[in-house]
């Protein structure tokens, strides 16, 4: 298939024993353009294990929480020191309050772009278009047409938000899925059951649960997917990839 998700981190919040926070790779073979989505703590370190992070196409941050962009800073160190710098700036699409918080402009390594609900972007054969979740801070889902299928990506978001938001037509929902039902009511997180409702309120083909907390059974939170869902469900796992 000509387009693909590589799970770089999946914990939720933080970096569980051994993993990675929120990070993921997308790639469309055809073009060879790719995209790092997300960044949280030890994604930097797997990106490094499947491309050449000097040639990334753009980057995508869907927020200014640290477990979803603080491995930034890791990048532009070593596009300084260890590394080479890229060809040319990369894009970067951020959500409101990424810049910020991130502290320097980079302009050697980054060309950044504020984007926020409604915008698009084509990055090589790519469409992207982003949709405001139900976060505690302003946060980005975005829609990823590619020459052969369309992923949609929850980023963090309570069940105030839906894939309906991204429009029809998705056939990988990557959702956010922190916890069980039993913690349902915390602000800003979905469980597993209201990921499947979300993802099969909008229609989409399979579903991809990641952003378990890592005192969560990977087990209990997939089951109250796949109940919901009523489709294809998998837990998000370092180095799994999926093809559309």
């Amino acid at each position: 298939m000509s387009l693909t998700l590589t799970v770089l981190g999946c914990d939720g919040s933080h970096a569980g024993p051994g993993g990675a926070a929120s990070g993921y790779l997308v790639r469309s073979w055809d073009s060879g353009t790719s995209i790092w989505m997300d960044a949280g703590p030890g994604t930097f370190a797997n990106l490094q294990r499947f491309c050449d992070p000097a040639r990334l196409s753009a980057v995508v941050l869907s927020h200014e929480h640290p477990d979803h962009w603080s491995d930034i800073d890791g990048f532009v160190t070593a596009s300084r020191w260890t590394a080479e710098l890229p060809p040319a700036p990369i894009p970067v699409f951020a959500a409101s309050g990424v810049y910020g918080r991130f502290g320097d402009e980079a302009t050697d390594v980054f060309a950044w772009r504020e984007v926020g609900d409604g915008d698009g972007a084509d990055v090589g054969d790519l469409r992207l278009r982003f949709s405001g979740t139900d976060h505690m801070v302003p946060t980005l889902a975005v829609r990823i047409d590619g020459p052969s299928g369309v992923l949609g990506y929850s980023a963090d978001s309570g069940p105030g938000w839906s894939f309906e938001a991204l429009g029809s037509g998705i056939d990988l929902a990557l959702c956010e899925a922190t916890f069980t039902k039993r913690y349902e009511g915390s602000p800003g997180h979905m469980s597993g059951r209201q990921a499947g409702e979300a993802a099969r309120h909008g229609g989409a083909r399979r579903l991809v649960v990641t952003h378990r907390w890592a005192k969560e059974s990977a087990a209990e939170v997939e089951a109250e997917a796949a109940q919901s869902f009523g489709g294809p469900v998998a837990s998000a796992a370092v180095g799994h990839g999926y093809s559309l």
